[in-house]
């Protein structure tokens, strides 16, 4: 089941569930819309993945299976991608 993270790890914006601008790649790090455009070839910095829209939870299921609240930032954001 995916994590659904809270956030960006280049710029930490919020996340949630319901978000339509979260994309991820296959290990699931997470990202914006916006810093996933700036990436090079819009993969992902960490595994050189493609980074695809994140599914949305159905809201009925997320009491049950609750996305994940560990926020995972790169320190350096995406300046080193930039």
């Amino acid at each position: 089941m995916l994590d659904l993270r809270p956030n960006c790890e280049c710029c930490d914006r919020d996340l949630p569930p319901e978000s339509m601008d979260a994309y991820i790649c296959s290990f699931e790090c997470t990202f914006c819309a916006g810093c996933r455009a700036r990436l090079p070839g819009e993969r992902c910095p960490n595994c050189g993945g493609e980074l695809v829209r994140r599914p949305i939870r159905p809201a009925a299921k997320l009491a049950a299976n609750p996305p994940s609240a560990l926020r995972v930032v790169k320190p350096q954001g995406c300046a080193a991608v930039d």
